[in-house]
């Protein structure tokens, strides 16, 4: 179906930022992230957002955030743990990241110190952050209900960071469709691929043209080009949009394979001590938006799937572990990266879990550190830093970025994996991955 879309494009000499297929694309967007209950029930029902079409996960974030007001000067409050795409549009506003860290049940942002965030920022500044935030991590749903109970209680916009989460669900409602906007990413190891791009899912009609304007250079309506506000090249493609398209047909194909991989490193890897397959909070259904029957809490689409291994743990070779410096990219990393001085960072991977990364890599398997939370990435600890404790967390400040830490997403940096999860990983590779994980554990 891919070929087919993208055939078109080229036939009919549509190979610009707009055409059929982006709006084709869009509209099939929409239906998907409007349905409050999954296939085979009617898509559409229930909610009315908009979506458009972006050339990246990146720019989704960047218009979102532009178009709540955030400027210079300004604090938004971003998850700790994430990938950088979520923070560093912060900084191209000429605001500061305030990184909030983790709850250990879903590793994504700690409701509770999250609010304590907003509070202790009004009390220090004299002003709440201009947005907030949360990600879906590795396509785990955050407790959306208690964000948005925050969020409004202080008046404060949220930007959903959906880009690993689309398809996931919080209590049968789609992710990204909660707050003032919602981020989805369509890079190429996502759960569907444009070859690149994303989308920002906007709340109503007012919105999404407003949007629509900053993607497009917010040229305005007349025969000669005019503009009033700065806007910006982000439209996606008519032809990576017909690669989107294409995928779409198979989108609910995608969401059951990754769901029955994650079953399987749950089942194969249950026995092996000291290894923990990470996974959704398993809870009581809840009522159904639509009203009719129950819903899970928590509906991860499992983008990656991740584990866990104990520091106790022996692993092969892992005397060895960060004697060699890494000159090439781990974890799908652009083609050009600086040589790094050290084989040593002052937060890294335990011994053991860097030696099961080798040894997988070894056998062929690419698997990869978490992300490195970005409290601990030195681009957000330039300057002067200083730290002060509070109960049970605490807040580090720096020159470009302020965090409140309460220790969770280090501890799980230094023992998390992300193991092979995407449609051409088939049972074999599972066991396969499984069996070599096995081998490499000493005892």
């Amino acid at each position: 179906m891919e070929q087919k879309y993208v055939k078109e494009a080229f036939d009919t000499n549509w190979v610009v930022p707009l055409g059929p297929n982006v709006n084709g694309f869009e509209h099939d967007l929409e239906e998907f992230v409007n349905s409050l209950t999954p296939n085979p029930s009617p898509k559409g029902e229930g909610l009315t957002k908009r979506v458009v079409a972006l050339s990246a996960g990146t720019a989704a974030v960047h218009l979102g955030l532009l178009n709540c007001g955030v400027k210079p000067g300004d604090e938004v409050i971003v998850q700790s743990f994430t990938f950088c795409a979520s923070t560093h549009p912060v900084t191209y506003l000429g605001a500061t990241p305030v990184l909030v860290d983790s709850e250990p049940d879903t590793w994504n942002i700690d409701p509770e110190l999250l609010e304590e965030a907003i509070v202790d920022r009004k009390a220090k500044t004299g002003k709440y952050p201009a947005a907030i935030v949360p990600v879906a991590l590795y396509g785990m749903p955050y407790k959306a209900d208690r964000i948005m109970e925050i969020a409004n209680k202080y008046g404060i916009p949220v930007v959903e960071d959906a880009a690993e989460g689309f398809g996931s669900r919080y209590k049968g409602q789609m992710l990204g469709t909660f707050g003032k906007y919602g981020v989805l990413s369509f890079n190429g190891n996502k759960m569907i691929t444009t070859s690149g791009g994303g989308a920002l899912i906007t709340e109503d009609e007012d919105h999404w043209r407003e949007i629509m304007m900053y993607a497009t250079q917010y040229r305005e309506s007349y025969p000669y080009y005019q503009h009033e506000k700065i806007g910006y090249n982000y439209r996606m493609s008519n032809i990576c949009a017909g690669i989107g398209r294409g995928q779409m047909t198979v989108v609910d194909q995608h969401l059951k394979h990754h769901k029955h991989v994650q079953k399987m490193y749950e089942e194969l890897l249950a026995d092996v001590p000291g290894v923990h397959v990470h996974s959704q909070p398993s809870l009581t259904p809840v009522p159904s938006p639509t009203g009719e029957g129950s819903v899970p809490v928590y509906d991860s689409n499992y983008w990656l799937c991740t584990i866990t291994i104990d520091e106790n743990v022996k692993v092969k070779g892992q005397e060895d572990a960060y004697k060699t410096i890494v000159t090439g990219a781990v974890g799908g990393a652009a083609g050009v990266i600086h040589a790094a001085k050290s084989a040593h960072t002052d937060c890294e991977p335990n011994a053991n879990v860097e030696a099961m990364r080798v040894a997988l890599d070894k056998a062929q398997v690419e698997a990869r550190p978490v992300w490195k939370p970005m409290h601990k990435q030195p681009v957000y600890l330039r300057g002067k830093k200083e730290e002060v404790r509070c109960k049970n967390y605490s807040v580090v400040t720096s020159e470009s970025s302020v965090a409140y830490v309460n220790g969770v997403s280090e501890a799980i940096f230094k023992v998390g994996m992300c193991l092979p999860a995407g449609p051409y990983v088939s049972d074999d590779d599972v066991k396969y991955i499984v069996d070599t994980i096995k081998e490499n554990i000493i005892g």
